[in-house]
């Protein structure tokens, strides 16, 4: 190996590529698995080595200096070149289940009522599902093990396949119990901040209050302090305050139409916007016929289920509705 090459350069590299592409230290920081103080330190150390600054560090993000790009898209492909020939050369498993990485509420509001009718039509493939939502690269997928993931976001990936298979509708829903106990609930403008439910964290790089500030944004209202409400860093979890009569929840149709159907919650006014995030399956370029079964599966339960949101909910959230 080259003496430039040394244990400590390539430490201080791989360090840089991340920072470079999340422009923030602490999200390279929680991609590999280290402080955000010593990914700083590791890109401060290459910097002082090459005599040259690498990053414009501002109050906000991290920005790259000429010098710093140029380095950052060779080893892009650098890395990019080396993980597809690990993944060409690596011994397949001979056998053994899929993993699937699936966004946590996701997965146990529509993905895991529907793998009993997967098990049976696909008996020869296996599949488990692992509850995660933290942001996805080819390096982390090959370094956990993770064969292929469904992830609520925008689908924006460098290295990887991101197919769109459902999209998303916002509605506000509440408890029978909340709603006759606030009688004043008649139409959006009358909704207060503190009886807002949040998921704080619906997808990465969202801002804290993205959904409700969306909803409320094409609902034309303006809401008092629209933070004040609860706060969960899963949207299964600000439906069950709901249920519990705890507030009004921003319900995703693919996690609250049951409850609708059944008549669990409720819709306090019928205005549905098409959420900025939709359901993507992200995998390797490449895929196996496996993981291409899982994918094909997921994409015509998606139309099913499309067919009975219309139903529940009414033409107006048909896929591709505006």
């Amino acid at each position: 190996m080259s003496a430039l090459l040394s244990s400590s350069v390539l430490s201080w590299l791989r360090c840089f590529e991340a920072s470079a592409r999340h422009c923030n230290f602490t999200r390279a920081a929680g991609e590999l698995c280290i402080t955000q103080g010593a990914v700083s330190q590791q890109v401060k150390q290459l910097e002082q080595w090459m005599a040259r600054p690498l990053f414009i560090r501002t109050p906000r993000a991290l920005v790259l200096t000429p010098e710093g790009e140029r380095l950052r898209f060779v080893l892009r492909e650098s890395f990019q070149a080396i993980e597809s020939t690990l993944t060409q050369l690596r011994k397949p498993r001979e056998s053994g289940p899929i993993a699937l990485s699936c966004a946590p509420s996701f997965a146990m509001r529509w993905l895991t009522p529907r793998l009993g009718d997967f098990f049976r039509d696909h008996p020869e493939v296996g599949l488990r599902v692992y509850g995660e939502f933290h942001t996805l690269d080819s390096t982390r997928m090959v370094r956990d093990g993770i064969d292929a993931a469904v992830r609520f976001d925008l689908g924006v990936y460098e290295d990887l396949k991101a197919g769109l298979f459902l999209d998303e509708w916002l509605l506000p829903v509440a408890s029978p119990a909340f709603v006759a106990a606030h009688p004043e609930l008649r139409a959006p403008q009358d909704l207060k901040g503190a009886w807002l439910l949040h998921d704080v964290s619906p997808w990465e790089g969202a801002d804290t209050f993205a959904e409700w500030e969306h909803w409320l944004r094409q609902a034309g209202v303006a809401v008092d302090n629209p933070g004040a409400g609860q706060c969960f860093n899963l949207s299964q979890l600000a439906i069950g305050a709901a249920l519990a009569g705890q507030g009004v929840a921003l319900g995703r149709s693919a996690l609250v139409l049951e409850d609708l159907a059944a008549g669990r919650l409720v819709e306090p006014f019928r205005l549905r916007v098409r959420s900025q995030a939709s359901y993507y399956f992200v995998s390797a370029h490449g895929q196996t016929p496996q993981i291409a079964t899982v994918e094909h599966w997921l994409t015509a339960e998606a139309l099913r289920f499309d067919a009975q949101r219309v139903k529940v909910l009414g033409a107006g959230v048909a896929r591709g509705g505006a």
